[in-house]
């Protein structure tokens, strides 16, 4: 095989892979970062509407622990977890007057995408899909910001 059929036919395979990757579309980026404002604002406001509409029910929230003897182990909380704790003001009043939440899309294709949201707080690492509903948030992996 010569080197320039190699080339075709490598061509070729990244066409039809790239075929399969469709590109969510603006108004799915609008959308999406919608879903994840709901999501970090709606915890800062205290508004457990607000966030319950951004989480899929099978949200989990992960983030690793430590515990005094060195042992590390994923702490999760649920999409329930995340509205009891909004509810109770868990965030409510943490906002630093002025500041804006930072979303970064950084990746999507037709049904999933993933985000980055930078709060005062916390980093978080957030998984969504398009479902019937609208985006959800599937997935979050989480840390504290070093202060």
């Amino acid at each position: 095989m010569s080197g320039k059929m190699v080339i075709q036919l490598i061509t070729l395979a990244v066409l039809v892979v790239g075929a399969g990757a469709v590109m969510a579309g603006e108004d799915d980026h609008a959308a999406i970062e919608s879903t994840v404002r709901d999501y970090v604002d709606g915890w800062y406001a205290g508004d457990a509407a607000r966030i319950e509409r951004a989480l899929h029910p099978d949200l989990a929230k992960r983030v690793v622990r430590t515990l005094p003897d060195g042992t590390e182990y994923l702490d999760t909380a649920s999409a329930s977890n995340m509205v009891a704790y909004t509810a109770v003001g868990f965030g409510k009043g943490k906002l630093p007057e002025g500041y804006v939440n930072q979303v970064t899309i950084l990746e999507t294709t037709g049904k999933i995408a993933m985000a980055k949201s930078v709060s005062p707080e916390f980093i978080d690492y957030i998984h969504l899909a398009k479902t019937t509903e609208g985006w959800k948030i599937v997935n979050v992996l989480w840390e504290p910001v070093e202060q």
